[in-house]
């Protein structure tokens, strides 16, 4: 399943997001980690010193790579060249698993070895010296997006996204790609703000959304967090003395963090778990082909020099009955027929 922790600068997400990873390898599940922020700080908060973290592979310095593995052979995609951040598979398309070695996997994920298993972890890159002034930071994101568009997961295997701060999110299309989006919130007025952001852009898509208070320090931050986000409020976090630890760069080992820690986060993954068994493949793929629409009309095309609409396969469902596919990770025929959004 898909998951992505969101909130604004400084509200604890990746270190909530870090956390949650290595709650998921101490059981055993299979997890992709991918560090999505403009602050690139997931690999640090899983262990990586900053010289570890700095020379992780950028997935945005190798999206030409991406596009060429994910085109395979799908005949509705002439070239590579011809994709854009959104563009859907179709049949003949490669798919992706979390579970399995691929070359987007050797390109631009390295293994950590945690408490308990291995996680892949990916970053999109941070801003470059040549980015400055010219480029915006969706340019980089571009690669996560076009993977998720792409990967078939299964129940009991996570990718988990630590997203950039605040509503940015929005600018594309990537928001929808989630089984569950954990807003990670402080006890504050500011806190909750990026909240009723998400809430209000989110509301027409369906999009699963649940608020892990952060930074509380008693009954009365939790009545706040209740007052103003009512039931979304899923669990809430304190101060942890593994995490002031952690964050010095000497974790102990993960099995002594907190109870109450060890208890939010198993609510989490039950959300999450719960949230996976409701998804619908075929409005996930229709929301997935609308976004590309709207990308093709607004500048897709325009930059590409074709008609991008003609890439999408309007019987092709993903389903995760697809995973089951031959080993070259081609999609084969539809799952079944999908009606194509207008707009």
């Amino acid at each position: 399943m898909k998951i992505a922790f969101v909130g604004k600068g400084g509200s604890g997400k990746t270190t909530l997001s870090s956390l949650f990873v290595r709650h998921l390898a101490a059981t055993g599940a299979p997890v992709v980690a991918v560090d999505a922020d403009i602050n690139q700080h997931l690999g640090a908060a899983l262990g990586l010193s900053d010289e570890e973290a700095a020379a992780l592979p950028a997935m945005g310095a190798r999206l030409p790579l991406i596009k060429e593995y994910l085109r395979g052979a799908n005949p509705r995609i002439a070239t590579a060249d011809s994709m854009i951040k959104t563009t859907p598979p179709g049949t003949g398309s490669r798919l992706l698993r979390i579970r399995e070695d691929n070359p987007v996997y050797e390109a631009c994920a390295r293994t950590l070895r945690l408490d308990g298993g291995p996680v892949r972890l990916m970053a999109t890159g941070p801003f470059t010296e040549a980015d400055l002034g010219v480029a915006c930071y969706h340019s980089k994101v571009g690669a996560v997006e076009l993977c998720l568009n792409h990967l078939v997961d299964g129940r009991g295997e996570y990718l988990v996204v630590d997203m950039t701060a605040g509503s940015d999110s929005f600018a594309s299309g990537m928001f929808t790609r989630f089984d569950m989006t954990f807003l990670v919130a402080e006890p504050t007025r500011k806190g909750v703000s990026v909240y009723r952001q998400y809430k209000e852009y989110a509301r027409d898509f369906g999009v699963a959304l649940k608020v892990v208070g952060n930074k509380v320090q008693g009954p009365d931050d939790v009545d706040f967090l209740r007052a103003e986000v009512g039931d979304d409020l899923l669990v809430t976090v304190g101060h942890s003395d593994w995490v002031r630890a952690m964050e010095k760069g000497r974790p102990p080992r993960f099995a002594l963090l907190e109870a109450a820690n060890r208890d939010a986060l198993a609510a989490l993954r039950e959300a999450a778990d719960g949230s996976y068994e409701r998804r619908d493949w075929a409005r996930y793929t229709e929301q997935m082909v609308h976004f590309h629409l709207r990308n093709a009309e607004s500048w897709g095309n325009a930059k590409t020099g074709v008609d991008l609409a003609a890439q999408v396969d309007p019987g092709f469902v993903l389903h995760e009955r697809l995973a089951e596919e031959g080993a070259d990770g081609l999609a084969g025929a539809a799952v079944s027929p999908l009606p194509v959004p207008a707009g």
